[in-house]
């Protein structure tokens, strides 16, 4: 009979002695079983540095982000197809009425309607009197509003072939917009939204305290999936990507994907930065290269477009290239910078204060000019009317003028502040006359103005720096030339100054650039 009353002294007495071990040895000796239970270690859990949150920012600015929404009017189809539900019809080259009318297609479209324009085909496409289509969705971008009453901005080249507009607030509410004004040069444009709510708003930053390297979170609607938030930082200022005379786009590598257009790019203050407008993208998705419009940019021309509903920009009047290492030297300044005035546009401000071509524009009101974009941007800026000092470097020594800055012209392009990129042009045949030393032949020009380059040996500078059959000569270091001897007289009083570069001026269709050449072989 098993003694308990025996046992339990000596229990006592191991449990307060033995290991965990011994203890179970002690039972499995005197037979009490061991009631064995399953231990598991804690769950994995790390104390990390705490990184700075983006969410309260996208919280605060997410109620003044909008989706944009463009509609246009559709055309009317053709007489020969119906493409309506995104189908065209094609019957092999034959019309409809050549169908035996117990084709299937024939009864189909002769029952509900088809290509043979009848009314339920003018109903699906619009009138067919040479009135515009029903309306029909064009486009999707983003958006942002700038005051309570209901002003908004977004980009120009979202909204400019729109004839109706609505934007989704991030709540999805739909309201309709109307078209206050754009700006095809800077591409942006404002919407209003008339409608009793206060709508919350955001404002632009002071952009010359951005830095590269600064975090910015960029809200918009991707694919049109609205409310859609990503971060990066700021990984260049000042981009030139082509698009425009006032390029200066802020680099960003948060992702941004069409539809994005129009958003904005917040630092974590919840100011406006810049405005997303253009991806750098090879596959047509994000690849981590964005460029804004600065805030300092943007909020000048939305003012002026809220309050007149255009740009009244300022303008020069004279067409400009870049100075270069050669054109530089061939003009005696020290250093390449400023912007070369290829030629004084006729009435304009340039040309009446006495801006004359080959002068070099070097300075605007004190303030340095780099090249043809600064001055763009920095005579664009300028009020029509405003006075202003110009400095120039001409025929070798420092000159200035005064003149009043004029209205750019509407039909204007590229030229905006006086800067027009010359191209290269086409090549017209012409008879031979050798200046070896350069590497063309010229013969004189049949308008007696300049000579015509009537070869271009290709492994000479003269190839290199663009020179082709056809174009003109029609001045070197600023003195009209008309023979191949004029030019070889300015190149030898060139030597004799020293200089080792000739400034050559290229004319072809009404067109000039200048090109500075090698003088010194020979």
């Amino acid at each position: 009979m098993f003694q308990t009353n025996a046992l339990r002294p000596s229990l006592r007495t191991v449990l307060k002695t033995t290991t965990v071990a011994g203890l179970a040895a002690v039972m499995l000796s005197t037979g009490i079983p061991a009631a064995i239970t399953q231990s598991f270690a804690a769950a994995v859990k790390i104390e990390a540095p705490q990184v700075p949150s983006f969410a309260d920012v996208v919280d605060a600015v997410s109620p003044a982000v909008v989706s944009v929404r463009v509609q246009s009017r559709a055309n009317p189809v053709s007489d020969d197809a119906a493409s309506g539900n995104g189908f065209s019809f094609d019957f092999g080259g034959r019309g409809l009425d050549e169908l035996p009318d117990d084709h299937p297609l024939k009864r189909f479209f002769k029952e509900f309607g088809g290509p043979n324009g009848d009314k339920r085909a003018e109903r699906d496409h619009g009138p067919r009197d040479g009135k515009p289509g029903r309306l029909r969705p064009t486009s999707q971008g983003s958006g942002f509003f700038i005051s309570e009453d209901g002003y908004l901005v977004t980009n120009n080249h979202v909204v400019s072939d729109g004839s109706a507009f609505t934007v989704i607030l991030n709540d999805g509410t739909e309201l309709d917009a109307k078209l206050i004004g754009k700006d095809s040069r800077t591409d942006l444009a404002v919407l209003k939204v008339d409608d009793k709510r206060k709508f919350a708003y955001v404002g632009f930053a002071d952009d010359s305290k951005v830095r590269v390297g600064d975090w910015v979170v960029a809200v918009g609607n991707p694919f049109g999936l609205g409310g859609t938030v990503t971060a990066g930082i700021i990984s260049a200022r000042g981009r030139d990507i082509g698009s425009g005379p006032y390029d200066d786009y802020l680099q960003v590598d948060a992702a941004v994907n069409r539809g994005n257009s129009g958003g904005p790019t917040f630092n974590l203050n919840g100011e406006v930065v810049g405005i997303n407008t253009a991806i750098f993208s090879p596959s047509g998705g994000n690849v981590g290269i964005a460029f804004a419009i600065p805030a300092s940019v943007a909020k000048d021309v939305v003012t002026d477009l809220m309050k007149d509903g255009e740009v009244s920009r300022g303008w020069l009047g004279v067409q400009i290239q870049p100075v270069d290492k050669d054109v530089a030297e061939s003009l005696g300044l020290a250093e390449a910078s400023g912007a070369l005035v290829v030629e004084p546009q006729a009435g304009s401000p340039g040309e009446k204060a006495g801006i004359k071509k080959g002068d070099v524009i070097t300075a605007v009101n004190g303030d340095t000019i780099k090249g043809p974009r600064e001055l763009a941007r920095k005579i664009a800026l300028m009020r029509p009317g405003t006075s202003v000092d110009v400095a120039l470097w001409r025929d070798g020594k420092a000159e200035s003028v005064k003149l009043e800055v004029g209205t750019l012209p509407a039909d204007t392009k590229d030229a905006s502040a006086g800067t027009e990129q010359q191209q290269q042009e086409e090549q017209q045949p012409a008879s031979e006359k050798a200046l070896a030393d350069l590497g063309v032949t010229v013969t004189p020009s049949e308008d007696g103005k300049g000579v015509t380059i009537s070869a271009v040996d290709p492994d000479s500078d003269a190839s290199d720096r663009g020179l082709k059959e056809g174009q003109k000569i029609v001045s070197v270091n600023n003195q009209e030339v008309k023979s191949a001897d004029d030019i070889l007289k300015v190149i030898e009083a060139a030597k004799k100054d020293g200089r080792t570069k000739a400034l050559f001026q290229i004319e072809a269709d009404n067109a000039s650039r200048f090109v500075a050449l090698p003088i010194s072989q020979g």
